[in-house]
């Protein structure tokens, strides 16, 4: 149990994929100046993050191991999540109108999350087991949407003030990222 709390932890907090790891850049910048949409957007990589674990652990573990063609892994794992996601959309169309309305254009962008992928290769260069591998997606897409909804809250308060021209949009938001970067990384020295 307390393996699965450390993969968690770690995958949320200490090495967030935004502000650490760096992957997911595009999507954090485009999609935080909402609140409303950074947590439509933080849910949905969040479930397709989980739904990619289990699907390229199963496939990593079951052909490409197997087969010894794991080198093909980036190009497998990247069809595997450009198709979740396209059934995932589709799924959502024809029972939820209202959900998939509100998602709007954030489950075509998650197929061109990097965020999305690196779990993937993360989960496989680990050699973490399912439930491992589930944990470590489920953190990792908390702590997305963590970071994203934190961004959003900040822009928000942002466009209430005045600041120098050349700081508005995405100037000040690159130094609130860097600064709530320098912030998750004071959780690294926790460990």
């Amino acid at each position: 149990m307390s393996r699965f709390i450390t993969i968690f932890v770690s995958l949320a907090v200490i090495n967030n994929f935004i502000l650490v790891r760096f992957l997911g850049l595009c999507s954090f910048f485009g999609v935080s100046k909402k609140l409303s949409d950074a947590l439509s957007m933080g849910l949905a990589v969040t479930l397709v993050m989980v739904v990619a674990a289990v699907v390229t652990w199963l496939i990593n573990h079951s052909v490409l191991i197997p087969f010894g063609v794991e080198y093909m892994n980036i190009i497998i794992f990247i069809l595997v999540i450009a198709s979740l996601v396209q059934m995932v959309e589709l799924y959502i169309k024809r029972t939820n109108m209202t959900l998939y309305n509100a998602f709007g254009i954030y489950l075509p962008l998650i197929t061109v999350n990097c965020a999305v992928l690196g779990i993937t290769l993360i989960n496989a260069s680990e050699n973490y087991s399912i439930a491992e591998s589930i944990v470590a997606a489920l953190g990792g897409g908390v702590g997305y949407a963590i970071v994203l909804i934190i961004m959003s809250g900040i822009r928000e308060k942002l466009e209430l003030t005045d600041p120098p021209k050349s700081m508005r949009g995405l100037p000040v938001a690159f130094l609130t990222a860097m600064l709530l970067g320098l912030a998750f990384f004071g959780f690294g020295g926790m460990v």
